[in-house]
């Protein structure tokens, strides 16, 4: 369908799909009504080109409608391009199950491309027991549950008949190993323990009296700081809006022993830890549990298991804990930010009934 414009010097060009809401949209091509210059003349000519390999395809999409046909126009061939495109409009800020599930994925087909018609039903199964393979926890279930997301909406644009994840569950692969509690006795003596590396140390006494990951520490920036409060990098995924930390009176003193050492005033962009990688950071958390005589297993996760059960043991409900945590339920208080074995078991015993001897 052509339409004039109001000066009259351009034709526009519509589709004419039938006379139903939306099936006269805009192809975006103009033609100059009267051209008078070569390259207005040059303009019409690809431009009436286009119009119509566009309205070749617009037949096309119409006679596929009902049948399995997908026109190549409407699919990237690469579903690495599909993905990859959907990641980039989709991924939250700090969130990194979604990129992480694109990565995993790369990994796990080993080469720079693969087409639609190969990601079957046991395709899936097998991407599901390779992230349960080299991840555990909850991480292959979220990075699972991420590329069903993915295929769910390639399936709605037509890349699948059928949605090849939509009988192959994301599953957990739950550690047996239990991570050691960082007790309040605990603290004071790393408190009191010299360590190996400072920038460490403080981050992690910082992360027990806060519930920070390591990820929300490590990009920790002074512009995260306002007077005695901490906008965290954790999103509330119902308000949208990070979690905001009053900070415990040690924390402050840490921030404040971190600015004067730094020099940090008018610099909002720079990180509040200089930390080494996580691997190596746990290393020497390792060897400053030793020094401090913990006979236990401490690592960086460690300090937001103990920030959540400390609290706990001091009657904190389940909701507020889960809230400092970042969590929008208490589900994952209940399940994994808790204790899992008394902390004194001796003590526990005895508070069983026992007659007078």
């Amino acid at each position: 369908m052509r339409v004039e414009n109001k000066k009259g010097d351009k034709i526009f060009f519509y589709m004419d799909l039938g006379r139903g809401s939306n099936q006269r949209a805009s192809t975006g091509i103009f033609i100059y009504k009267h051209p008078k210059t070569q390259l207005q003349r040059s303009h019409n000519k690809e431009a009436l080109q286009l119009l119509d390999v566009k309205k070749s395809q617009a037949i096309i999409e119409q006679q596929a409608i009902g049948t399995p046909f997908i026109p190549k126009h409407k699919y990237k061939e690469n579903f690495l391009d599909f993905y990859e495109e959907y990641v980039n409009n989709h991924k939250l800020n700090d969130n990194r199950h979604l990129p992480c599930s694109f990565t995993k994925f790369k990994e796990f087909i080993g080469k720079d491309s693969i087409a639609p018609i190969d990601i079957t039903e046991d395709f899936c199964k097998r991407f599901r027991k390779y992230l349960l393979g080299c991840l555990t926890g909850e991480t292959p279930q979220n990075y699972f549950a991420r590329f069903k997301w993915v295929v769910y909406a390639a399936t709605k644009e037509k890349y699948f008949i059928d949605n090849p994840t939509e009988n192959v569950s994301a599953l957990a692969n739950p550690s047996t190993e239990l991570k050691d509690v960082v007790e309040a006795e605990d603290y004071f003596a790393l408190l009191n323990t010299p360590s190996h590396n400072e920038e460490v140390s403080q981050a992690f006494i910082f992360c027990l009296y806060t519930g920070l990951r390591w990820i929300d520490v490590s990009k920790m920036k002074w512009a995260d700081i306002k007077a005695d409060t901490l906008t965290t990098r954790i999103i509330q995924s119902k308000t949208g809006r990070p979690v905001i930390l009053t900070l415990h009176p040690i924390a402050q003193r840490i921030l404040e022993a971190q600015r004067r050492k730094a020099g940090l005033y008018d610099t909002p962009t720079e990180l509040v830890f200089a930390l080494p990688t996580a691997n190596g950071a746990n290393k020497m958390l390792g060897v400053w549990a030793i020094d401090a005589g913990l006979n236990k297993k401490i690592t960086w996760s460690c300090a937001r298991l103990s920030f959540s059960i400390l609290l706990q043991d001091k009657n904190v409900d389940d909701a507020t804990v889960a809230y400092l945590l970042g969590h929008t339920t208490t589900k994952q208080v209940n399940r994994t930010y808790k204790r899992h074995r008394p902390k004194d078991q001796r003590e526990t015993i005895q508070k069983l009934p026992s007659p007078e001897f």
